[in-house]
């Protein structure tokens, strides 16, 4: 397995309850989580289909790309240094830690990895 895991894709909505509704009855993706009117988490087997509002999208208006590591801080400097640049973080935020960045091409990603309690 690689050190960098694709776990999520997170995409933007004005409208959480359209959304939700979309994927679940549209594609029938079941919902895995919700938190209130800003964020969902749908199974979208391999990879869960995130849905954000501004309030809790990384980067509003984009597809984001979700990926799990062990060293978020190490992923966040190799990106910077490679053309990329850091939007947040590297920090802990809720129950990982997170840096948002862009690739060398303006592609948003999200690199976590969950704390230890």
């Amino acid at each position: 397995m690689s050190e960098h895991d694709v776990r999520m894709i997170v995409l933007s909505t004005d409208n959480l309850d359209e959304s939700v509704r979309f994927y679940c009855e549209t594609l029938g993706m079941p919902l895995k989580f919700r938190d209130g009117d800003h964020f969902a988490a749908l199974d979208g087997g391999t990879i869960t289909v995130a849905l954000a509002t501004a309030v809790d999208h990384p980067m509003p208006g984009q597809v984001v790309v979700g990926i799990r590591t062990a060293d978020v801080d190490s992923a966040a400097k190799a990106v910077e240094a490679n053309g990329g640049g850091i939007v947040g973080g590297p920090l802990d935020h809720g129950h990982e830690r997170r840096a948002v960045v862009y690739d060398n091409n303006g592609n948003g990603l999200v690199f976590y990895s969950p704390l230890t309690r």
